[in-house]
């Protein structure tokens, strides 16, 4: 049985429509493990060609990282924002 108790899903938003969202993707799938897991990701559009990346991140509560995860994706080139768009325990 996973120890994984929450599910965040993140809204991670590029810095322009000309920004390519394969390797923000591909970065996302090599976050650490022992942090986090992938639940489930895709693009979504939002207006005018932009589209966001949904990300269902699958966290334990008692271990933390949710925020580190946040900050570290914002982070990356290429990422405008990452918003926790909603936060539900399993």
């Amino acid at each position: 049985m996973s120890d994984w108790n929450v599910v965040a899903y993140m809204k991670i938003m590029p810095e322009d429509v000309e920004t390519p969202l394969d390797p923000i993707k591909e970065r996302i799938k090599k976050l650490p493990k022992e942090v986090c897991e992938l639940h489930s990701m895709e693009e979504k559009p939002i207006a005018f060609g932009l589209k966001a990346l949904e990300a269902r991140l699958l966290f334990n509560d008692k271990k933390g990282g949710m925020e580190d995860i946040q900050q570290q994706i914002q982070s990356w080139e290429g990422v405008a924002e990452v918003e926790v768009a909603d936060l539900n325990r399993l």
